[in-house]
């Protein structure tokens, strides 16, 4: 029988699915997130936000790298670990604004925001299962999401100290452990890609 490419072509489709509804899920977050964290002046759920944005661009890069060459995945896995990278720095500053301008974070919005979005989390790392043995940019998206369910779990337990100690320092030391988390997601990220792309030839 000849190969028809019929198999590769149903895991692309499939790839293209999980991807879309992990971006949608995310993008939506990402926003809901922002605004709570706004609301309640909490540099953790400012962080997870960010987080579930750089996941949301990963996925949308990942859509693209569907198909494409070897050294296309391994760039797009690069650009997304890129992207992370500059978002935890970011997130480390506002970390050091918030300290030395004082906050009073709402433990109330950190805690159900932060259950909402681990709520999505967990269903979207189940949905990308199948992906984390895949290819560079799609094990990228995997990683992404696994960090984003250790940051609920922390920002969870910081609204809990928060209310419990009546001080925004949990808050703060959060918000600094998710920045940390991920960039050293995204070295591990930029790690796969170098390596991808000495294995396509670059």
């Amino acid at each position: 029988m000849s190969d028809c490419g019929c198999h590769h072509d149903a895991k692309n489709a499939q790839e293209r699915r999980i991807l879309k509804i992990a971006l949608a899920l995310n993008a939506a977050m990402a926003v809901i997130g922002g605004i709570a964290g706004w609301i309640a002046d909490s540099t953790g759920l400012l962080a997870d936000a960010l987080d579930m944005l750089s996941d949301a661009i990963a996925y949308a890069i990942g859509l693209v790298a569907i198909g494409r060459a070897a050294r296309f995945k391994a760039n797009a896995a690069w650009l997304s670990g890129s992207i992370l990278l500059v978002l935890g720095l970011g997130v480390l500053a506002e970390v050091g604004r918030r300290v030395v301008h004082g906050a009073e974070p709402a433990s109330s919005w950190m805690i159900g925001t932060a259950l909402l979005s681990l709520a999505v989390n967990v269903t979207v790392l189940r949905l990308l299962a199948p992906l984390r043995t895949g290819e560079v940019h799609l094990r990228a998206t995997w990683l992404f999401t696994r960090a984003d369910v250790v940051a609920n779990v922390g920002v969870i337990l910081a609204g809990g100290l928060v209310l419990w100690l009546d001080s925004p320092y949990p808050d703060f030391m959060i918000g600094t452990l998710i920045g940390l988390y991920v960039i050293k997601e995204s070295f591990e990220i930029l790690r796969d890609a170098r390596r991808a792309r000495q294995g396509a030839g670059t």
